[in-house]
């Protein structure tokens, strides 16, 4: 399987609306950010499609995750941008994130200003990474993906 055949296969454990929104800000982030190199982890608790320059965890500048019920956009230095309009929920040193309900999360100018504040310089370029996606970790042991399912 290829890794974006991998992704999908992960994807597709959700709820049918997680999964879809899942894709959907999985779709949407990769024509913002073209050159993202996008890395993997299907965790314990979530799956994390995290985007940035390069292929270290460290290099990540967002992430998506998606969980039982819903799905997360995450700033992984969130704490250090201006937020005015307060989307940002966290208390953290570093992360902040806001829920995806729908997709209109992505055309709301308090969000796109947050983007591209959080991606400046680092992510702008679209030569670092290629837009590659590595999977960067598969847990053996998982909770259920869909709400209310046994594992």
């Amino acid at each position: 399987m290829t890794p974006r055949q991998q992704l999908d296969s992960f994807i597709a454990r959700y709820a049918p609306e997680v999964a879809a929104l899942t894709r959907a800000a999985f779709a949407w982030m990769r024509r913002k950010f073209p050159g993202a190199t996008v890395m993997v982890y299907d965790n314990y608790n979530a799956l994390a499609i995290g985007f940035g320059p390069g292929d270290r965890v460290s290099d990540a500048v967002f992430s998506i995750a998606a969980y039982p019920r819903w799905a997360n956009l995450f700033f992984l230095q969130g704490a250090s941008l201006p937020d005015p309009q307060k989307r940002l929920q966290g208390g953290g040193k570093q992360v902040r994130s806001v829920r995806i309900e729908t997709m209109a999360l992505f055309e709301e100018p308090a969000i796109l200003k947050l983007l591209d504040l959080a991606a400046e310089p680092s992510m702008r370029s679209r030569r670092p990474g290629g837009g590659k996606i590595l999977i960067k970790s598969v847990s053996a042991k998982q909770r259920p993906r869909r709400a209310g399912s046994e594992h």
